[in-house]
């Protein structure tokens, strides 16, 4: 994937943060439920549970409702991805095994977790960009162009 650094600005980037936390704590104020995207749509994948499915389906609407409504006040950003469709279900399933495995992903752990101080957050998170950091190093640096 590539990003387009010539459209960054910290404005932006302040003002996604400022949403995202917003909406975290409006979730968390108004429906007493962390906003961890993995749980949310987990558990309507299998059986929803009865009379908790509403807020899930209107959350997970959303976050594909927003992209659309914001191309109609702004272009979207080009993006191109590089990858073949193999290595982006492979790396699909990788990630889904790893929010089972951590109990949770980057929204739940890194946005919920570490802003309620929460130790085992703080391990996940950490966990996640380390490993993060050295997949990206290992896929650019010691074996280019094999996931391709």
């Amino acid at each position: 994937m590539t990003l387009d650094w010539t459209h960054f600005t910290p404005w932006s980037a302040l003002a996604g943060g400022l949403l995202i936390g917003l909406a975290t704590a409006l979730l968390l104020l108004f429906n007493g439920r962390i906003a961890g995207i993995s749980g949310i749509i987990g558990s309507l994948l299998p059986k929803p549970p009865k009379g908790d499915s509403a807020w899930r389906l209107a959350f997970a609407g959303g976050l594909l409702a927003a992209p659309l409504l914001y191309s109609l006040f702004a272009a979207l950003p080009a993006s191109q991805v590089d990858a073949g469709w193999g290595t982006l279900v492979i790396a699909g399933l990788l990630v889904g095994f790893g929010t089972r495995l951590g109990s949770g992903c980057t929204s739940g752990h890194g946005v919920c977790g570490l802003s309620r101080l929460s130790p085992r957050s703080l391990v996940a998170t950490l966990t996640f960009m380390a490993l993060g950091f050295t997949t990206v190093f290992v896929t650019r640096h010691l074996f280019p162009g094999v996931l391709a």
